[in-house]
């Protein structure tokens, strides 16, 4: 039978866990709150701009010689992992890493080489698997959640477009969870450059007058464009994460709640043998005795 003492000591540091668990489910659940608020306020804008864009695009009258639209035979390619500064929140960090491993591999399959993809890791979590599987991590940025702002999503697509243009990559993609509830995060790789030129989905409507050119518009449009698929990456990603992370601690506060039901079955059992370990070893004494 176990050891009372071990037991007490067992059942003490599993309900100190349980408090931990608890106290860090409340505090994630109050920053879904505002994560989510701002990620459901920004996604009909970034949808309408997304949606503006292509539909300026697909009713163009001559060829687009934009830049941002030519898509160069690929040698390097450029992929953005968005994680978390921390831990203990189930698989929201290694599902960005599976995704990612995949995406090596299918890489590989047509014929680009680990050298020639580099990465970016927005996220501690992301930043450490990267460089424990040996890739070439060339920027590492655990603050950007600590200043979640347009302004800076500005300067880290203003960062990647310079990058592009200099042909220092020839595709860019980006890896993160996507916020669905607070119990669901579905991983999405998205490309960010070159941009993808389908009128598919669009017909021509009619003329459009542009103000003041079609070139100043078009100009106007994909910086903002860009910048949007960032920032919205980041607040998907943020949410999801508080998600995740009240998820988990929710789990683990249940299961601490179960293991200290059952040591506590266990100490009782235990207990009660050993009283009647005792009992029975006072009865033997007295009979010896008597006798």
């Amino acid at each position: 039978m176990a050891n009372l003492k071990e037991l007490r000591i067992r059942i003490n540091s599993v309900k100190t866990t349980k408090q931990i668990t608890s106290a860090m489910k409340m505090v994630a659940a109050a920053k879904l709150r505002k994560a989510q608020q701002a990620i459901l306020q920004l996604r009909p804008y970034a949808e309408k701009i997304h949606h503006l864009l292509e539909s300026v695009v697909a009713n163009a009258y001559d060829p687009i010689e934009s830049d941002f639209f030519v898509e160069r035979p690929i040698k390097n390619v450029l992929l953005i992992a968005i994680t978390s500064n921390r831990g203990l929140c189930g698989a929201f960090n290694s599902n960005v890493e599976k995704k990612i491993v995949s995406m090596v591999n299918e890489y590989k399959k047509d014929g680009i080489s680990v050298e020639n993809l580099k990465f970016i890791a927005y996220g501690k979590k992301g930043a450490d698997a990267l460089n424990r599987r040996g890739y070439n991590l060339i920027e590492k940025n655990t603050e950007v959640f600590d200043n979640l702002t347009y302004e800076y999503a500005t300067k880290i697509s203003e960062d990647i477009k310079e990058r592009y243009l200099n042909k220092e990559f020839d595709k860019v993609e980006i890896v993160y969870n996507s916020f669905k509830n607070a119990a669901t995060q579905e991983i999405v790789k998205e490309q960010f450059l070159p941009l993808v030129q389908d009128d598919s989905n669009f017909s021509s409507t009619g003329d459009y007058l542009y103000e003041p050119d079609f070139e100043k518009v078009l100009e106007k449009l994909i910086p903002e464009a860009l910048t949007m698929q960032i920032y919205k990456a980041l607040l998907d990603s943020s949410a999801s994460e508080q998600g995740a992370r009240m998820t988990a601690m929710h789990k683990a506060t249940d299961n601490a709640t179960e293991l200290i039901h059952d040591l506590n079955l266990i100490y009782n059992k235990a207990r009660q043998a050993a009283i009647t370990t005792e009992i029975i070893e006072i009865v033997s004494g007295a009979e010896a005795l008597k006798g």
